[in-house]
């Protein structure tokens, strides 16, 4: 089984339950039960992350939530011009968050926008 969703959330506070909420929603159309703590902190941590250092004003950042067999991945990507280190936990808050959870998790750039992602797997 592979689903891939996504959406573009504007560069506001609010933006953040948003996606939270759209990466829940998503999981229960497709009948997803599990990880959704994990899930929620996750859009949660990364979606703060573009806000804070990434998405330029006026305009957007997009959450991706895609499953493909047993993995389940959530990626945030935004279109600012820097491109983020990844830093051990303890450095800042947010990545060290993402980052203890997920020693390994992928950050790939693309033109003028950045995409962090975080695997999850469930049996």
């Amino acid at each position: 089984m592979s689903l891939s969703q996504q959406r573009r959330f504007p560069r506001s506070a609010r933006s953040v339950g948003a996606a939270r909420s759209f990466a829940l929603d998503v999981l229960a159309q497709w009948g997803i039960t599990d990880r959704h703590d994990d899930v929620q902190l996750c859009v949660s941590e990364l979606a703060t992350n573009a806000l804070q250092h990434g998405v330029p004003a006026g305009r957007e950042f997009c959450v991706g939530i895609e499953v493909d067999g047993a993995l389940l991945r959530v990626h945030v990507r935004d279109s600012g011009d820097g491109r983020p280190e990844v830093q051990s936990p303890g450095r800042t808050s947010a990545p060290g968050v993402v980052c203890a959870s997920s020693p390994n998790w992928p950050m790939t750039s693309a033109s003028r926008s950045m995409s962090s992602a975080r695997p999850f797997g469930w049996s």
